[in-house]
């Protein structure tokens, strides 16, 4: 069973805190599955991804290509991993669940801490993935480095 790690951004713009955490999620020698709730987001994220320093390239692609399968980060909208993803990462509110996250090495929730709706969003899938058994930790940046501020199971 895996764990649901959620990451309260205050100071760090999503396409910032994403990159470091595919890639280390990537040195887990884990395929990621990054979920958003709107293609025109997604096709965004990819150019931020792309545009990224040259050192730190991270291999992506936006699904619906030929490749999907092959790709060691899809960005999706889709609740299917055609990456056979291990660890899924969720924006935007994107719909996350307790039998995906049994199913994965690891689920990343990522929301907008200055967004009183993403907050409240974030809470119900905290509620709903601990209430079901998910191991799941809270990190939050707000002194300026993620710091752990909760732990269930």
């Amino acid at each position: 069973m895996g764990a649901a790690y959620f990451y309260h951004l205050t100071r760090s713009p999503v396409e910032q805190a994403l990159a470091m955490l595919i890639d280390r999620a990537l040195a887990q020698g884990w395929r990621v599955a990054v979920r958003g709730r709107e293609a025109a987001r997604m096709d965004w994220l990819d150019q931020k991804l792309w545009l990224g320093p040259e050192e730190g390239f991270l291999p992506h692609g936006l699904a619906g290509g030929p490749h999907d399968a092959d790709q060691p980060v899809l960005l999706t909208t889709a609740p299917d991993c055609p990456n056979n993803a291990a660890c899924v990462m969720a924006i935007d509110g994107a719909e996350v669940t307790e039998a995906e996250a049994a199913g994965l090495e690891r689920l990343c929730v990522l929301f907008d801490g200055n967004d009183d709706a993403a907050v409240e969003r974030a809470r119900g899938q905290w509620k709903a993935l601990t209430d079901a058994g998910t191991a799941a930790q809270y990190w939050s940046e707000e002194d300026g480095r993620w710091q752990k501020k909760a732990e269930r199971g």
